[in-house]
């Protein structure tokens, strides 16, 4: 069955108020997953280890890049100054203590609570590995390295598949009550919602390992409804502690441009970093990422971020309004968009996105991510200016859906010289 199915019959499947959920604990093909399992790459594999990246590599480099959710223009020339002035170190092992410390004061916690990682991405798989899971489940459609860390680490997974109808919503009654796992992503790529830090905290009880994905929180104004506050203030309704285990990760990739540094870190209690610094190995973050670390949680930049964040907000609202033109022509979006991409749904979107990769732009496909299909796509947030080109290439995509036709043919003229 195919992993991007949300409707149908399947095995151990509910639902709550639209939400699906459905057990993966083998890959969509039948095989069983890759990694601990012993078994070669599968297409459900692939398909989870596809990213924004691979639409502008290569040939793609040359298009503008609506494909990647890193904010153009960055690193700013401050930034760049910084880590520059690192390579002067490098001939000493990094110490990672001055910029722990700096992420502690950063969110007002203990040093203790902080572990740095290789990007957020590392930081799944050090969750996959340390942590023993019995039933782990992944709310989707959602980043999808979480899924694949944990099954290449042996583990079942479960998928929580949040629908269109609902706007891409949580329910916490979806999630099923003996999962000693949940991962959500808050604001979640692809889908661009921003759920509640209350619903999110309805998550929480003994027993259970909640781990929320806040990559993409810097660039929400004021980094509203973080659950990283809880970790010092407890339950976002009445103070108390939250039962369980909270993990909060966080990167610097997205909005200081540094995807080819990879920073990130993991925000939890003492014990449970300690644990997850035991699967790294000896000086995991490099000296200048190190450096970068520090640089981004310095009060100038955390204002320079909150900046750049009202801005995304500006230039999103421009890109939504210039999207719902195109309305009559079977494009539309789904919930309230508050990361820098939405997610937009049309019939014919596999064409589209050809057809805008012949007019210069690179968008991401969106039926890798589990729980959407071949209809969805998503575009990250540019300036006005490149909004209004990639309307104007909409335009004569959409226009009587003529270059749609001439999209098809290309594509099937393509195919059969592929043979």
């Amino acid at each position: 069955m195919d992993t991007g199915t949300v409707m149908g019959t399947v095995m151990g499947t509910g639902t709550v108020m639209g939400t699906v959920t459905e057990s993966v604990s083998e890959p969509a093909s039948g095989a069983r997953p890759s990694g601990a399992h012993g078994d070669g790459d599968t297409g459900a594999d692939r398909a989870l280890r596809h990213h924004g990246d691979a639409e502008v590599r290569g040939a793609g480099r040359e298009l503008t890049d609506l494909a990647v959710n890193v904010r153009t223009g960055a690193p700013p020339t401050w930034l760049k100054a910084r880590i520059a002035g690192s390579l002067d170190t490098l001939a000493a092992y990094p110490d990672g203590r001055p910029a722990r410390r700096a992420v502690a004061a950063r969110h007002g916690l203990h040093e203790e609570q902080v572990l740095l990682t290789a990007g957020a991405a590392e930081a799944f798989v050090l969750l996959a590995r340390a942590l023993r899971t019995r039933r782990p489940a992944v709310v989707h459609p959602q980043f999808t390295e979480p899924e694949a860390a944990l099954r290449d680490a042996g583990h079942d997974v479960e998928r929580v598949l949040l629908t269109a109808a609902e706007g891409f919503r949580l329910d916490p009654a979806a999630v099923p009550a003996d999962a000693d796992l949940v991962v959500v992503g808050n604001p979640t790529n692809p889908t661009s919602v921003l759920h509640p830090s209350r619903t999110l905290a309805r998550l929480a009880r003994d027993g259970r390992t909640l781990v929320v994905d806040e990559a993409f929180i810097d660039a929400v104004p004021g980094e509203r409804e973080s659950l990283a506050p809880l970790l010092t203030s407890g339950d976002a309704s009445d103070g108390r502690p939250l039962p369980g285990r909270l993990v909060v990760l966080r990167s610097l990739t997205k909005t200081w441009g540094l995807a080819g540094l990879r920073i990130g870190y993991v925000l939890s209690d003492p014990g449970t970093v300690a644990a997850l610094a035991r699967h790294q190995p000896l000086w995991p973050v490099s000296a200048p990422a190190l450096t970068a670390a520090e640089a981004c949680c310095e009060p100038s930049a955390l204002a320079e971020a909150d900046d750049a964040a009202r801005r995304i907000a500006l230039d999103r609202a421009h890109l939504l309004a210039r999207l719902g033109e195109f309305a009559p022509q079977g494009l539309s979006l789904h919930g309230s968009p508050q990361a820098p991409f939405v997610l937009v749904r049309h019939p014919e979107a596999a064409a589209l996105r050809e057809g805008l990769r012949s007019l210069g732009f690179a968008v991401r496909r969106g039926d890798t991510f589990p729980g959407l299909g071949p209809e969805w796509l998503r575009i990250a947030v540019r300036d006005e200016e490149t909004t209004d080109r990639l309307a104007s290439a909409l335009g004569r995509l959409l226009a009587g859906n003529g270059g749609m036709r001439g999209t098809r043919n290309a594509e099937r003229c393509q195919t059969t010289d592929d043979g």
